[in-house]
């Protein structure tokens, strides 16, 4: 079986592939990229014309969807680890959780990065930031429906692939210094945040050719 290479920025949406990768304990290769890389590596436009990360190269496979990607090496490596499979009552809250983490909660926070910070000052709009913020923040309330429903994570009691999907939305939140909403996501971001896995992952991306 070949060695899967994960294109990656640091703290960006590749961050749950990376995370992913250490929680399965297999092998794989990092190429940490200056952000972002479209414009600082161009060299990468070959590889994924888009020059976005994460981009997963393994053998033939190519994926560049950060919560599909999660699902594949949890199926694909996992043994039945970190996933919910057809058969499983919890299948479809599996799902739901999976894609909650980046379409309902990872994307109003890129408009909150890309209004407040990464655009020139003249380029700015405060507004559309703040906008965006309390969208983010009212999503939290299907947050703690999961929590609720999930028996301590989004999926069901065990930790899974949608954990770590919700689990970048809430780091990225940290870095913004967004409000947790609840005691209750306060709490269950401790726990993954805590995790021997998350903290490789944190450590792997701050190697000698990250940027």
């Amino acid at each position: 079986m070949t060695m899967p290479t994960l294109y990656h920025c640091r703290d960006a949406r590749s961050f749950r592939v990376l995370w992913m990768l250490e929680e399965l304990g297999i092998a794989y290769r990092l190429e940490n990229l200056p952000f972002p890389p479209r414009d600082k590596a161009p060299a990468f436009l070959a590889y994924n014309p888009l020059g976005t990360v994460p981009l997963l190269v393994d053998g033939a496979v190519r994926m560049t969807e950060s919560a599909a990607i999660c699902h594949y090496l949890a199926t694909t490596y996992g043994d039945g680890q970190l996933v919910r499979g057809p058969a499983d009552a919890g299948y479809p809250a599996y799902l739901d959780a999976l894609f909650f983490g980046e379409a309902t909660l990872t994307f109003p926070q890129t408009l909150v990065l890309r209004y407040a910070l990464f655009e020139s000052e003249a380029r700015r709009q405060p507004q559309v930031a703040e906008d965006y913020r309390r969208w983010y923040l009212g999503r939290l309330t299907g947050l703690e429906s999961l929590l609720e429903r999930g028996g301590g994570h989004v999926a069901g009691a065990a930790f899974s692939a949608a954990d770590i999907s919700v689990g970048y939305a809430l780091m990225l939140a940290d870095m913004l210094r967004l409000d947790p909403g609840s005691d209750r996501i306060s709490a269950y971001w401790r726990l993954l945040r805590a995790r021997p896995a998350f903290l490789r992952a944190k450590t792997a991306q701050q190697a000698e050719n990250a940027a």
